[in-house]
């Protein structure tokens, strides 16, 4: 089975501003004073340094991005070179754990910004609030996520603009001798203080460059990779250089090193002498902004990471759900959760020094991936290939862990720990887990949930039902089965005893119950039979099922075609409105005249569809059957091969939460039709199948159908068996999930429509 994919969605221009604009927030506005406190006037050549080998570094990952465009990055290249051991698991973690801290400073630099403009708002919340705003904004989508970028760093870069410009034409500017006062362009006495200040600095400051590793990250979404990733990377990681260097320029030389060390707003410092009055307002407003481009790339990276680790087996494989909109909602999740917890420290420093120092830590191995690569796969298909192989590798690798010996031994020794803490994970985790006592294989059956009812009235179909709750029984723990009949009496109280109305059944009603008992108890199965007075059928097998609070399913027989009016007074109808338990329908057409062989399931992914697949799983076990689930693409025959394969995938995913693994009996198949109905008919008409097994659509809340206008088509047009069946569900949660799935369609359609006439 293939992996789930995501989208390609992103264009040349929403690349380049996601490793662009997204990490010329947190170095210029926040981490601008904390280097100049370490380097004074060479922060300026720390940052050309790192610009340096970013250069290289981008290079290698060019190469690695376009022979391997798939989500996750440096995981990515180092699983492939050296296996999914350890070491892939410690890269992958470091490097979203690092994209993670990254939003947090982001956030806590956006706090920091709004702060200036409205004092009264508190740091932390701020950067809480909108870590959780952004989380949202990733559902939604990634190419809302890169629209966003694109308008924000358009934005950044026009406030940018003016910052330089009135920077070096102000009178109160730029000058030569506020950049290097008593032109000493290094701060401290001797040579070796000023070379390991200036790698120290360089690891404060990295994180203005990793911008490029969110393209690499992204990768799997980006429209033609070949020629794209190189692109992007490489124009990302000069623009960033370009403008930091700048901008730093402009701030030294306005104000001196010594004045600025510390400071959290070098940025509005600096203005308030070249543009007064309102330049502190405009920087403020471009502090926010920037921050927002920051956290909206960080996030992104590590989602796409997390994601990858799910994926791959290192981290749960939870974090692989993806939403409609086909983003990793889960992953968005956990991350936005865990950047809120670290912005809620609010340590800058000790942010900055910790994602630098991983990321250092993950471009090490990465490098040193693409050496291993070229000499594992020498004939692996390379659209862009490095040049100066492998001097660009071991400048990478020599570089990054150079530079981490000399962070700052706080960061340091965190990062050891962790690593150490993810190690023992790594290890442990599986050991512990064999120790646990673990559910059956496809899941444990709900506590207390032990009783069947089978409601039988027809000879026809009781034969069926008790044949299909024979087999549901076996697979639950110390079943029991009652058969139900109710005699219909309007004026008889339902509180007549069991003796009594058995003496009222006909010899017909008695043959039928004893026939069934006999079928069930060949089974080895406890069945007892019951006889149940009522004004009516649905209220004998409510009052039945009301009176006791263990009863898993009820099963009945297909009443037949019914017209919307008959539907309404039908007692199907009636008990699947009003019950408080799964209820199935069985439609026999010839199930015990012939082995069960074949079974298939059409899945929408709904809670009823979910519990269509596990009495299909059940039902297989037992009659050594094999299982398609289907699922339906409507809108034509001509539907996209990705599209194809992506709903195939999503049908492993809910195949895997509803039973823990795909079966081997089962098949995984997605098909394109103009309609469900034709889609399932198309499918039965291909190879034949013994039995269809349907959830209900939430049309079966309705009056005028029993479990749903495709569902009652399909079982009375279907040339085979038809088993429906509706999960019980509170009725808060039913109505609260159909109007979330309402408000989805709409908003969906409302999507489409618009860029449909714009198609015209």
């Amino acid at each position: 089975m293939s992996k789930r994919k995501l989208k390609r969605q992103l264009s040349l221009i929403q690349l380049v501003m996601l490793g662009t604009i997204g990490t010329l927030g947190a170095q210029i506005f926040v981490l601008t004073g904390e280097a100049a406190a370490l380097s004074g006037p060479a922060t300026l050549l720390a940052l050309l340094l790192a610009g340096l080998v970013t250069y290289v570094i981008a290079i290698n990952y060019a190469e690695m991005a376009t022979s391997f465009p798939e989500t996750g990055g440096a995981m990515t290249y180092v699983r492939e070179a050296y296996g999914g051991g350890l070491l892939s698991f410690l890269v992958g973690s470091m490097d979203c754990l690092s994209s993670t801290f990254f939003a947090a400073l982001s956030a806590v630099g956006f706090g920091y910004s709004l702060n200036i403009l409205f004092p009264a708002i508190p740091i932390v919340p701020a950067a809480i609030f909108i870590l959780v705003v952004f989380s949202l904004l990733n559902i939604f989508g990634v190419s809302m996520v890169g629209n966003v970028q694109v308008t924000l760093g358009i934005i950044q870069l026009l406030f940018f603009g003016i910052y330089i410009v009135a920077g070096f034409v102000s009178p109160n500017g730029f000058h030569w001798s506020t950049l290097v006062p008593d032109g000493k362009f290094f701060i401290y006495p001797d040579a070796w203080t000023n070379f390991s200040k200036l790698l120290r600095t360089i690891v404060l400051i990295y994180i203005a460059y990793v911008g490029f590793e969110v393209i690499a990250d992204d990768a799997e979404e980006a429209k033609d990779p070949d020629r794209m990733l190189p692109r992007a990377l490489m124009l990302s990681v000069t623009f960033v250089m370009l403008i930091n260097m700048v901008m730093v320029t402009v701030a030294l030389g306005t104000l001196p090193w010594y004045e600025l060390a510390g400071s959290k707003t070098v940025l509005t410092d600096t203005v308030a002498r070249t543009i007064p009055g309102w330049g502190v307002t405009l920087m403020a407003i471009c502090g926010v902004e920037t921050m927002l481009t920051t956290i909206n790339a960080a996030m992104l990276s590590a989602t796409r990471e997390a994601f990858t680790l799910g994926r791959d087996g290192a981290w749960p494989k939870a974090l692989t759900r993806l939403s409609r909109r086909r983003t990793p909602y889960a992953a968005i999740i956990v991350v936005g959760l865990s950047s809120i917890l670290v912005a809620a420290t609010g340590l800058v420093d000790f942010l900055s020094y910790i994602s630098s120092s991983g990321y250092m830590f993950v471009l090490f191995w990465a490098s040193l991936s693409m050496i291993r690569l070229r000499k594992k796969y020498p004939n692996l298909r390379r659209p862009f290939k490095a040049p100066f192989f492998p001097l660009t590798a071991y400048i990478a690798a020599g570089m990054g862990l150079f530079i981490v010996l000399f962070t700052e031994v706080r960061a340091l020794l965190f990062g050891v720990v962790l690593m150490g803490v993810l190690a023992m994970v790594h290890y442990a985790g599986p050991a512990i887990s064999r120790r646990l006592p673990v559910r059956r294989r496809f899941g444990e059956p709900e506590p207390g949930k032990e009783r069947f009812i089978v409601s039988v009235a027809n000879p026809q179909t009781a034969k069926g039902l008790v044949y299909v709750a024979g087999i549901l029984a076996e697979a639950t723990v110390d079943p029991y089965i009652c058969v139900l009949t109710v005699n219909v009496d309007p004026k008889r109280l339902t509180t007549r005893t069991a003796h009594r109305l058995a003496r009222d059944l006909s010899p017909e009603q008695r043959a039928l119950l004893q026939s069934t008992v006999a079928a069930l108890q060949e089974r080895n199965i406890a069945v007892y039979t019951k006889v149940r007075a009522a004004p009516s059928i649905a209220e004998g097998i409510l009052d039945e099922i009301g009176r006791h609070c263990n009863v898993n399913l009820l099963l009945m027989g297909w009443p037949g075609l019914l017209t919307p009016a008959q539907v309404a007074e039908n007692p199907i109808h009636l008990v699947l409105q009003k019950a408080p338990t799964n209820v199935a329908v069985l439609l026999n057409r010839g199930l015990l005249t012939q082995p069960l062989r074949r079974i298939l399931v059409p899945v929408g992914g709904g809670p009823h569809s979910r519990m269509a697949l596990r009495l299909a799983y059940e039902l297989a076990e037992a009659e050594k059957a094999r299982v398609t689930a289907l699922r339906v693409l409507k809108g034509g025959v001509d539907e996209d091969a990705e599209e194809l394969e992506d709903q195939t995938l999503w049908l492993q995913e809910i195949i895997e939460g509803v039973l823990g693994a795909v079966p081997p009996n089962f098949t995984l198949l997605a098909r394109s039709a103009r309609t469900v109905q034709t889609g399932v008919l198309g499918e039965t008409e291909r190879q034949p199948y013994q039995l269809i097994v349907l959830g209900a659509s939430e049309e079966w809340a309705s009056r005028t159908r029993l479990f749903g206008s495709v569902d009652d088509w399909i079982a009375n047009q279907a040339p085979c068996s038809v088993l429906l069946c509706r999960r019980y569900e509170p009725v808060a949660v039913s109505w609260l999930r159909r109007n979330v799935k309402r408000i989805e369609r709409e908003y969906e359609h409302n999507a489409v429509v618009p860029a449909s006439r714009q198609e015209e």
